[in-house]
């Protein structure tokens, strides 16, 4: 996987990182000194060739071994992140970075029809992903079923649900965001314990979805 931008770089664990490439005009000192100092491989490109690799990649791409997804036995948190097959990998980036940020460390995505961790995820998190567990299940619906006999409490985020400022929610929490486009899939909305809104005021009913979630876990974490 190629990633760029020097925030990437900054964060990303080095073992991970196979190969840098550099612009003839990168002048970052202390990035360069990082490299040099651990010994990590690097080639001088043309800017052109640079762009045709990435676009927008601040003179810096990292050539860095796929992301490494965890399992549903790795979670040892009280509160737990699903998305049901989000498609847009900037919603997704920002979502992690919004978890990260209020202590979430287990997000879960199906294998099928769904964003995966790319270059543009990592990007748009800005190293949260390296603090994050990105879990990838096969079933929802099993993996729901398997959350509620952990103890969990399933909420699922929809337009017609109860406010949730005015729910009382368990100690432990799983979270259901659905897609951009169509919301919960019918058989995880099915296997929701509660089904939970934001309060719609104007004349908009509908937020992206990113924006959707973290409104949702600040309010339910506060």
């Amino acid at each position: 996987m190629r990633v760029a931008g020097k925030n990437v770089f900054n964060e990303i664990d080095l073992k991970k990182i196979k190969k840098v490439y550099l612009s003839k005009n990168f002048k970052d000192s202390k990035i360069l000194e990082t490299i040099k100092n651990n010994r990590i491989k690097y080639v001088i490109v043309e800017n052109n060739i640079m762009d045709k690799m990435i676009k927008n990649n601040q003179g810096i791409i990292v050539d860095i071994n796929d992301y490494e997804y965890k399992s549903i036995n790795d979670i040892d948190t009280e509160f737990v992140l699903i998305l049901d097959h989000l498609e847009d990998p900037h919603n997704f980036g920002a979502i992690i970075r919004t978890a990260e940020s209020i202590g979430i460390k287990d997000i879960i995505i199906p294998k099928d029809r769904s964003v995966c961790v790319n270059e543009t995820v990592m990007k748009t998190s800005v190293g949260a992903l390296n603090y994050v567990n990105i879990i990838q299940v096969t079933n929802l619906v099993n993996t729901i079923n398997y959350l509620k006999e952990k103890g969990f409490f399933i909420y699922g985020a929809e337009a017609d649900g109860t406010n949730y400022k005015n729910v009382k929610y368990n100690n432990k929490i799983c979270l259901v965001i659905g897609s951009e486009g169509n919301g919960l899939s019918n058989l995880v909305r099915k296997n929701c314990d509660e089904i939970i809104s934001l309060p719609m005021k104007g004349h908009i009913n509908s937020l992206n979805a990113s924006v959707a979630a973290a409104i949702l876990m600040y309010g339910i974490e506060r």
